[in-house]
C-alpha cells in the first residue's frame, strides 16, 4: 500500500548547521498553557476563602468582660495565665477569624485599649469576645 508521503517518511532528520538544538525543556515549554487572564486563580481563591462575622457583644457580656479585666489588672504582679479569644479583623475583604491566645497578661493598657501578653502580643479590648482564667472561679 503506497501513500501520499512515502517519498519523505523515512528521510533522516535534519540538524540545522547554523543554529543549536533546542534543549527539551524549552521544546516541551511552547506547548505549556497560556495563561490569558494572570491572577484570576488567585482572585477566585481569595473571594472563596471564608471569613467569620464579628459577633456583637450585649451590654452584660462587656461588663462580664470589664470585670474579668479588672480582676486580671488586680492580680497582675502574680503573673497571671488567661486563654482570650478575640476578633481578628482579616486585612483583605470583611469578617475576620476568632483567635485564642494563652499565656501571662504583664500590662493592661486602658488609654491605648489593650492587652499586653507576655510574648508582646497586643490584644484589643474591644476586639475581645471572652476570657478564661482561674482566677475567675468565684465571679458569678
Amino acid at each position: 500500500m503506497s501513500g501520499k508521503y512515502d517519498d519523505i517518511l523515512n528521510l533522516p532528520h535534519h540538524v540545522s548547521a547554523t543554529r543549536p538544538r533546542m534543549p527539551a525543556a524549552d521544546r516541551a515549554a511552547q506547548f505549556a498553557p497560556f495563561a490569558a487572564l494572570t491572577g484570576y486563580d488567585a482572585a477566585v481563591k481569595e473571594t472563596a476563602r471564608l471569613t467569620d462575622a464579628q459577633l456583637e457583644l450585649d451590654e452584660y457580656e462587656k461588663e462580664a468582660l470589664n470585670d474579668k479585666l479588672r480582676v486580671i489588672d488586680e492580680n497582675l504582679e502574680s503573673a497571671p495565665e488567661v486563654t482570650i479569644t478575640y476578633f481578628l479583623p482579616d486585612g483583605k475583604k470583611a469578617g475576620g477569624a476568632y483567635v485564642t491566645a494563652s499565656g501571662t497578661v504583664k500590662k493592661i493598657d486602658e488609654y491605648e485599649r489593650f492587652v499586653i501578653m507576655d510574648g508582646g502580643r497586643r490584644i484589643p479590648i474591644d476586639e475581645i469576645a471572652g476570657i478564661e482564667s482561674d482566677l475567675f472561679q468565684f465571679l458569678p
